[in-house]
């Protein structure tokens, strides 16, 4: 060390007090903060050193550097010359709790002269005070593991047991005291009346649209709630990942995650450490499902953007039968007034790589519109292709029914044997202060309510049983037949695309291909009723 630096640490000098909690709740009690103050205070008055400043750390853990008030420290310290010249804390565990860090930060101190001093583990500056500092670190990090081990196993019981661990609720969620444990509140979420409705509506967009628009996607979705006013949590305005957060978190078909990830961003615990709590439910399952598949539908990763946006009737659908690439758009004339469908491959490779043909874009499309039109959407046709489907669902409807029986008779069994139980301990037969007794009671209470839960969800599937008439399929294939005439590109390209799932362009024929299942949804949602999934299979040949 430098002659300058010796003579720094021989004076008293000023000093930087830091003083920090590691929770919030901590520095709500403010007890630790005074008390470091304190004590750091008299120290100072002790050893004659001048006061320069504090930095106060509310609620900020030492694990790493990501602390405001820190920052605003080492950025002081770095200074030249520095507004002090030793940093005081009550012990190196308030400064950091990692050893490779602590001793990166001290050493980045020492070249501007400046030291850190302990007033608990006050060391000197000789090798034998060096190795004892670091055997210290390496203590309060063994030890700030080991209590995180311990909460987090704390957490995850009470997850288990289907309380909130706190942090803020999922949006259309708020938090409720459910229990009162001596002067601790075991809390819960459920549906928040003044949200809840706006996740309803978000799934809504999402799966059927409104009355001008059809399925919304999640830019969609958050144009239309800001221009509403309604709002985030925060008050803000809804980006794409709020609303994406929304239509994706199962918490809103009744299964909460917790410890679902680690300290990295993006890496994902196994399942064996998830723990998955009850929650009451805003969507049905279906509905979330339903949604998730359009949502999949639309991700770059499967399909481009500039597909899922485009102004083509058949954009994103119409392929080559031939080498099974995308046709796209090509144009020729003066202003590019003449508009072609053309295999990619061949616009790329010419005739070499793919020989798929090249159509006229209006033509395609009066050809693919005209054959829905006169085909898919006749009556007789629609009851044809549905009646076989709906069979098959009547007869899952019967399953389900004897499903809902063995569940009810299983919540019965474990309601019975609850019901011994309590007459033993009455009795004088059993002791309640058994914990293998508690742990039975526990067991059957969630046999008893998993079964029950179920049993109420297949019954409300079971209610939801879809019945078209005639009636209904006869108007549903007028007004779709509307909506396919209509002039506004964007409105009727997805009434086309809902009932058309794929285009095939060979040399000789035209392949197009939908989904039975999505038909039997667009079906029931024009009718007003809860959509179904969907499934895959050729409904239309033409040529």
């Amino acid at each position: 060390m430098n002659a300058k630096a010796s003579s720094a640490l021989a004076m008293p000098g000023r000093a930087a007090l830091y003083l920090r909690v590691s929770t919030g709740r901590q520095a709500e009690h403010d007890l630790s903060i005074p008390d470091q103050r304190r004590q750091l205070q008299a120290y100072c008055q002790a050893k004659g050193i001048a006061v320069a400043t504090e930095f106060v750390e509310p609620g900020a853990s030492a694990t790493d550097d990501k602390r405001p008030e820190f920052q605003k420290m080492m950025d002081a310290a770095s200074q030249r010359p520095a507004p002090f010249d030793i940093i005081i804390v009550h012990s190196f565990s308030r400064f950091f709790r990692d050893q490779f860090q602590l001793e990166f930060y001290v050493r980045r101190l020492a070249k501007n002269c400046v030291r850190l001093t302990s007033i608990t583990q006050d060391l000197g500056d000789d090798p034998m005070s060096t190795m004892m500092r670091q055997i210290m670190a390496l203590f309060d990090e063994y030890q700030s593991k080991e209590n995180a081990k311990h909460t987090l196993r704390a957490m995850r019981e009470n997850a288990r047991q289907g309380y909130w661990n706190g942090s803020r609720p999922p949006y259309g969620y708020r938090i409720v005291t459910a229990e009162q444990r001596g002067t601790r509140a075991k809390k819960k979420i459920e549906p928040d009346p003044l949200t809840v409705d706006h996740v309803r509506l978000m799934f809504r967009l999402a799966h059927s649209g409104d009355s001008d628009h059809g399925p919304m996607g999640v830019r969609q979705i958050a144009s239309y709630l800001n221009n509403r006013g309604i709002r985030t949590q925060t008050g803000g305005r809804w980006g794409l990942g709020g609303v994406h957060q929304v239509l994706t978190r199962t918490t809103y078909i009744g299964r909460q995650r917790f410890n679902v990830r680690g300290k990295r961003k993006g890496v994902e615990k196994g399942q064996e450490d998830i723990v998955n709590v009850a929650v009451q439910r805003i969507i049905e399952e279906d509905q979330f499902n339903t949604v998730q598949d359009l949502l999949k539908s639309r991700s770059p990763q499967l399909r481009a953007p500039r597909f899922v946006n485009s102004p083509m009737l058949l954009g994103g659908v119409v392929f080559c039968e031939n080498c099974g690439g995308a046709m796209t758009l090509r144009t020729s004339g003066k202003g590019k007034q003449y508009r072609y469908y053309t295999c990619c491959t061949t616009a790329r490779q010419g005739h070499s790589g793919c020989k798929g043909r090249t159509m006229p874009m209006e033509q395609l499309n009066d050809l693919v519109a005209n054959y829905v039109d006169m085909r898919l959407l006749n009556t007789a046709r629609l009851e044809e292709l549905l009646s076989g489907l709906l069979r098959r669902r009547a007869e899952q409807g019967d399953r389900e029914k004897d499903r809902v029986g063995d569940l009810r008779r299983q919540a019965a069994d474990a309601e019975g044997r609850l019901t011994r139980l309590y007459e033993a301990i009455e009795n004088g037969l059993a002791d309640l202060a058994d914990s293998n007794l508690k742990g039975r009671i526990a067991e059957l209470k969630r046999i008893r309510d998993a079964a029950n839960a179920d049993a109420e969800r297949a019954e409300h599937r079971g209610s939801q049983a879809i019945e078209i008439s005639k009636r209904a399929v006869a108007r549903f294939a007028e007004g779709a037949r509307q909506r396919l005439r209509a002039q506004d590109g964007t409105f009727r390209r997805h009434h086309l695309q809902t009932l058309v799932q794929r285009v095939e362009v060979g040399v000789d024929r035209i392949l197009i291909k939908g989904s039975k299942a999505t038909l039997l949804q667009t079906l029931v949602v024009s009718a007003g009723k809860p959509g179904v999934e969907t499934g895959g299979t050729t409904f239309a040949v033409l040529y």
